[in-house]
């Protein structure tokens, strides 16, 4: 998937204090792992995270945030967050959602 070098790079800023979250080239673009498992992408002019299905609705609620759909089809667990609605303490509260799912994953 194209990307937003700019996103990219706010999300790489935002993450450069974490150890146990990887960058990882995927799709054309970048995704971000915490423990092994997906916990955000970055796309052209959004960002990916991954909630899971019971933060999904409280992700909805926030400003700038979308049903994932690729396919024609919902990615239930998984949002698009404009990205002029994640920079600064928005993009740490983003990550911060994220990892209240993906934190509870057993590693990979």
């Amino acid at each position: 998937m194209p990307y937003t070098p700019e996103l990219a790079e706010r999300m790489r800023l935002a993450l450069s204090s974490r150890s146990d979250i990887t960058e990882k080239k995927m799709f054309g673009g970048y995704c971000w792992m915490l423990n092994g498992n997906m916990i955000c992408g970055v796309e052209v002019g959004r960002y990916m995270f991954r909630v899971g299905k019971d933060l999904e609705s409280l992700a909805l609620s926030r400003p700038g945030a979308t049903p994932m759909d690729i396919t024609g089809k919902p990615m239930r667990g998984f949002i698009w967050v404009d990205g002029q609605h994640a920079t600064g303490a928005a993009l740490q509260q983003w990550i911060a959602l994220a990892e209240q799912y993906v934190g509870t994953l057993p590693p990979k």
